[in-house]
């Protein structure tokens, strides 16, 4: 079946449907071929944690949905990997998004927030995708990472044109993706060339002198992790729509923003960034709620379907922060689970809550939110509001 259109206009009523007719269905991928569609809780949880079920490539029949083509200097992330080289290369680069060191990130991430803020004057009109969404994790990873400022709204339209291809420019994701290869190639030789205290510099140092535990091309792919900023601008723009259309919702963070941690997990299990895992391959014959599926095939497991289950969120279609959605799948689970999670929901909070602080009146404008066309990734094209400050912050 092709689905294409329904899932980014109406996901969650096109998944319900399916959940109800059946666990697993044969669909059409973005590229014409075919793949497995899992869409109950269950079986989508159990399938991110199935060792069965390969993101390698390698293990992909022939004519089966493969997802994004990449060039071999940028395949060879851990999106694509599994244990030994995705255990090796995962701690490698874990070190940068532990708790700890996210606690250390809360208060310049907070001031980034500030500043966005601060730009946008005590009242008016705003896009708050553009405007804030979108660069606070920019930013943040930018630093993370030590790439400079200067190239920061180039790979915004890198990975737009990546995650969310413009049909009318088919060629569009093959340039994103030579310019990005070109711009990774030249920071690479620049950082060689002019050591700096930031992630990529120690990365450098890791393949320069211990070349055993980081290939080059493996080095190079690391940069693909600075799209994984996409997931975060998402649950921010995600999360504030969910909030700004549910306002008894939000008078309830209003009036104790110590619900914010807990209601960030509501906004991802409710409305997460992404309606799809990362592709899998069966490596061998393997049954999914019942369903066959034969060695090489393609299976897409529903991040959103399973959030949206009512055999484990009752009533799952209603924002309550009240709700304990622990157990989301809205970042993954097993192995693969988001590397940049600790991350991702410390700048959603702090997102959350200075904009609360700064925002007495805060309101939606224009029609329906119009959402990017992905079927992997759940995130808009804009977030226009209203917005007036608090006396203390004006």
């Amino acid at each position: 079946m092709d689905l294409a259109d329904d899932l980014i206009t109406r996901p969650y009523d096109v998944y319900q449907g399916l959940r109800t007719a059946s666990p697993v269905h044969r669909i059409t991928g973005t590229d014409g071929q075919p793949a497995w569609l899992v869409t109950r809780f269950d079986d989508v949880r159990a399938g991110l944690a199935d060792p069965l079920l390969s993101l390698d490539k390698t293990h992909a029949r022939e004519g089966n949905y493969r997802g994004l083509s990449l060039p071999p200097a940028l395949d060879a992330n851990l999106l694509n990997m599994d244990p030994p080289d995705h255990t090796r290369l995962r701690r490698l680069v874990g070190k940068a998004f532990t708790q700890r060191r996210v606690e250390q990130l809360r208060a310049p991430i907070r001031a980034t927030a500030d500043q966005l803020l601060d730009a946008l004057g005590a009242d008016g009109t705003t896009d708050l995708i553009t405007a804030y969404a979108a660069p606070l994790p920019i930013t943040v990873i930018c630093d993370l990472l030590g790439v400079p400022a200067s190239h920061r709204r180039d790979f915004r339209s890198w990975t737009t044109a990546l995650i969310a291809p413009d049909p009318a420019r088919p060629h569009e994701a093959k340039e994103a993706i030579v310019a990005m290869l070109g711009f990774f190639t030249e920071l690479m030789a620049h950082k060689r060339r002019e050591p700096a205290d930031d992630l990529l510099c120690d990365l450098i140092a890791v393949r320069d002198t211990e070349g055993d535990r980081l290939t080059e091309d493996e080095l190079m792919s690391f940069l693909i992790l600075f799209a994984g900023y996409e997931n975060t601008v998402q649950l921010i723009g995600n999360g504030i729509l969910a909030m700004l259309q549910h306002p008894d919702q939000m008078v309830l963070l209003r009036q104790d923003p110590s619900r914010i941690p807990a209601a960030v997990e509501e906004f991802a299990r409710f409305e997460g960034p992404a309606l799809l895992a990362i592709r899998r391959f069966a490596i061998e014959d393997v049954t999914i709620g019942g369903v066959r599926i034969p060695a090489g095939e393609t299976v897409l497991l529903s991040l959103s379907a399973a959030n949206r289950d009512p055999d484990r969120f009752p009533d799952p279609d209603r924002l309550d922060l009240g709700r304990d959605a622990g157990g989301h799948l809205a970042l993954g689970h097993g192995i693969h689970y988001c590397l940049g999670a600790p991350l991702a929901r410390a700048e959603t909070e702090i997102a959350l809550a200075a904009l609360l602080e700064r925002f007495a009146d805060l309101e939606l404008t224009g029609n329906e939110p119009r959402w990017r066309p992905s079927l992997r990734a759940r995130g808009l094209l804009e977030l226009p509001v209203r917005y007036a400050a608090t006396e203390s912050s004006s």
